[in-house]
């Protein structure tokens, strides 16, 4: 049997070895969420505008069609293409064309053999008359004869022209610089006068047509200035000049105002959906950065961000006025305070922070 001294020694060393055993890691320290950018809603002097839906056009856009009949045989561009005023952009068989153009031809030459023998008659017959050999009837009807030819050589010359002119006619020609929008005809299909082959419009003049209530068009006269926004492409584009067509509707009591825009607006096409911010006047409102704008649903909210605390959510009410960077806030707000300009890392912020 062990001795108790033993056993109070072997307690002693095992207490010793617990005691020198390696401690517990500590745990990793969590890191500081990085700050948020954020920005101060303030008060400050903007544009008042009145807003109304609109459609970008073309200034010039138009369909060519067929002045002559005849097929087909050669379409030299297509849709999306840009061409160069006065390029080739059809043909049309000219063969008939060609005919007729060297029958008439061929009428002119008669006509002139015509006129150069009434005129050598005509001469022939006044020395005749200055001799006394022939009557003054002679001398009439020489004279008539010779402009009887003359007219005729006018009228054979006209309808060669025309005969020249119908050829031209199909050889279709670019009226200006533009792109080609759409193509109503195929290789081979038989073109009449009046027929539409290809319809193009003219990309650096542009212009964005509002229909606004007639009531407006007062206080849109008055300020003359005026910005247009694409939503499809978030862009804002500033106006050359605002003109107001001079008619109403009857029955809806709107008015069309159309909006030039510059020639370096480049990425509008024809029939983008814009809408149009016509500017009445200026004051003074809380605007806050659009990037600080949340909207899930039917909410609209920004994150304030306070001394203290996470972000906290709070709905908002927006008004009419904005630009490319700010918008106006009716409601939610206070000047001077702050919201974050990354809603959504907020978001994640408040979630972590819970």
């Amino acid at each position: 049997m062990m001795k108790p001294a033993c056993l109070a020694l072997l307690a002693a060393a095992g207490l010793l070895a617990a005691a020198c055993g390696s401690p517990e890691p500590p745990a990793p320290a969590r890191a500081a969420p990085a700050p948020l950018a954020t920005a101060t809603a303030d008060l400050r002097e903007v544009d008042l505008t009145t807003s109304a839906e609109a459609v970008v056009e073309a200034v010039r856009q138009s369909t060519v069609s067929a002045q002559v009949s005849g097929r087909i045989v050669d379409i030299r561009f297509d849709v999306g293409d840009r061409v160069q005023k006065g390029d080739v952009i059809l043909r049309i068989d000219e063969r008939a064309a060609t005919l007729a153009v060297a029958a008439s031809q061929a009428q002119v030459r008669e006509a002139e053999a015509a006129l150069a023998n009434a005129r050598a008659q005509f001469e022939r017959t006044k020395q005749l008359v200055a001799q006394r050999f022939v009557s003054q009837a002679a001398l009439d009807k020489a004279e008539a004869d010779f402009k009887a030819a003359e007219s005729r050589m006018k009228a054979t010359l006209a309808g060669a022209g025309a005969a020249s002119t119908e050829k031209s006619f199909t050889t279709i020609v670019a009226p200006y610089s533009g792109i080609v929008s759409a193509r109503h005809v195929q290789l081979g299909e038989m073109a009449s006068p009046g027929k539409p082959l290809l319809t193009g419009f003219d990309p650096s003049s542009l212009r964005v047509v509002a229909t606004v209530a007639s009531a407006q068009v007062g206080a849109i006269q008055a300020g003359a200035r005026a910005r247009i926004e694409v939503p499809s492409l978030d862009r804002w584009v500033e106006v050359k000049a605002v003109t107001v067509v001079p008619s109403a509707d009857p029955r809806t009591h709107t008015t069309q105002v159309r909006l030039e825009l510059p020639a370096d607006a480049k990425g509008l096409l024809p029939g983008v959906f814009a809408r149009a911010h016509f500017v009445t006047g200026r004051a003074a409102r809380l605007m806050v950065p659009r990037a600080a704008v949340l909207r899930r649903s039917e909410v609209t909210a920004v994150y304030v961000v306070g001394a203290q605390g996470p972000p906290q959510l709070r709905q908002v009410r927006l008004g009419t006025t904005a630009d490319e960077t700010a918008v106006e806030v009716l409601a939610g707000l206070k000047p001077g305070e702050k919201v974050a300009l990354e809603p959504v890392k907020a978001g994640m912020a408040t979630g972590a922070a819970s």
